[in-house]
């Protein structure tokens, strides 16, 4: 993509009212639009990196056996009722038509798959079972002041496991621990991501958050980072701790953003729905269910928080919105003649490049734009390294930059 053709423009600062570094740099670099407090849009370098989160958690949902679905974000009032949570949900829009007609905007999607999974599970052959959905949610947060950390529309990864026993349950949700390592990892925090132990609630023990460290976080978590684990502030006891085998002089205190949950449901929403299979001696038993989400908006928004430095953005190479980021410094011919054989070479290769080819703006603020930005590879085709008959390549992690040859650089450069 040419850089003259972006519509979006980086900016000096951020609205006044935004206080969240996530957000700020975002804003800045172009990639989102604040419309309110807690609603963002995403503009095209922003969406590029969500959907590039997106892929990586689709891979690893298929990966798991998850069968992907969209489903509805009207939801029938009955269904809340059914569930009890119309009126326990505090959060919950609800929205009237112009006949009276109330429903709710979907803020999780339990009252909506159940039903629809009567229509097709009635044997224990039929299960297991896993279905997810990559999707807008909406809640009613009065606590909107994080960015896209913490939003009233927000898309995110549901995914709800429907298991016969226990132990085929455990199985798959102890699965599900490991994915959601192997997402974080893939997408550049899985260093500084910690499995919690946290409340479960009335109907189960514990729930495990995936918390990433960071000063900014909202919440506070103790950390064994000999085991790897962590506990909620919420659970923190000597009960907890002897259960899991944990020592209380061992765990660090630290602030952390939670970026994803998994949930063991048991049977609280299949029995109000009548959801329920037969075995193999014709009896009837309620289907057990997991949940376990990933907010796309929040996880790209932590990895602004913790990649991040004074100069701007620091995107891992697996989400960012280009491999590299093309700078011809100068309006000479010999200059911009040699960019664009660059630029059409990298394509050529497949390397997805942003190409800043505007001829009206000063070396200085191309610089200072490709450090906001945070394109991992910056590549500037100068009057100095056309002298070295190459190019300057500089990750967007070093200090310095070398020159090398084109044909260095698309070895180097792999899409």
């Amino acid at each position: 993509m040419r850089q003259s053709k972006l519509f979006t423009k980086t900016r000096k600062d951020a609205p006044a009212d935004e206080v969240s570094r996530n957000a700020e740099l975002l804003i800045r670099g172009g990639f989102i639009h604040k419309e309110m407090a807690g609603v963002y849009s995403y503009l095209p370098l922003g969406l590029r990196v969500l959907e590039k989160i997106g892929n990586i958690i689709r891979e690893e949902m298929n990966k798991a056996g998850g069968q992907e679905v969209l489903l509805s974000s009207f939801h029938p009032k009955e269904n809340w009722e059914k569930t009890g949570r119309w009126e326990a949900m505090t959060d919950l829009y609800k929205v009237s038509d112009s006949s009276g007609r109330e429903v709710a905007l979907g803020p999780t999607h339990e009252e909506i798959i159940v039903p629809i999974l009567k229509n097709y599970i009635s044997s224990h052959k039929d299960l297991p079972v896993a279905i997810y959905q990559i999707q807008n949610k909406f809640r009613m947060e009065l606590r909107a002041k994080s960015g896209i950390l913490r939003g009233r529309e927000f898309m995110m990864k549901d995914m709800y496991s429907f298991h016969a026993t226990e132990e085929d349950f455990e199985e798959f949700y102890n699965k599900m621990k490991d994915v959601y390592k192997t997402i974080f990892q893939r997408v550049g925090i899985g260093h500084l991501t910690y499995l919690t132990f946290a409340s479960g609630g009335t109907f189960s023990k514990y729930s495990h958050e995936f918390q990433t460290i960071t000063a900014m976080g909202e919440d506070t978590i103790y950390v064994d980072e000999e085991k790897g684990v962590a506990v909620n502030k919420e659970v923190l006891n000597s009960e907890v701790l002897k259960q899991l085998n944990l020592t209380k002089e061992k765990l660090a205190e630290r602030k952390a953003i939670e970026v994803g949950n998994i949930f063991d449901l048991k049977t609280k929403y299949s029995k109000p729905f009548d959801l329920s299979f037969t075995d193999e001696k014709e009896q009837k038993h309620a289907i057990l269910m997991g949940c376990y989400g990933i907010g796309l908006g929040r996880l790209m928004g932590t990895v602004v928080e913790v990649l991040s430095d004074d100069k701007g953005i620091i995107w891992p190479e697996s989400i960012a919105p280009f491999q590299v980021h093309l700078l011809a410094l100068g309006d000479d011919k010999e200059i911009l003649g040699e960019a664009e054989k660059v630029y059409k070479s990298l394509l050529k290769a497949g390397v997805e490049v942003l190409f800043d080819d505007r001829a009206e703006v000063l070396a200085g603020e191309k610089f200072a734009d490709a450090d906001l930005l945070g394109i991992p590879f910056r590549v500037v085709v100068s009057a100095r390294s056309m002298k070295e008959s190459g190019v300057e390549i500089k990750k967007r992690t070093e200090e310095k930059g070398k020159v090398i040859s084109l044909a260095e650089l698309l070895k180097q450069i792999e899409p």
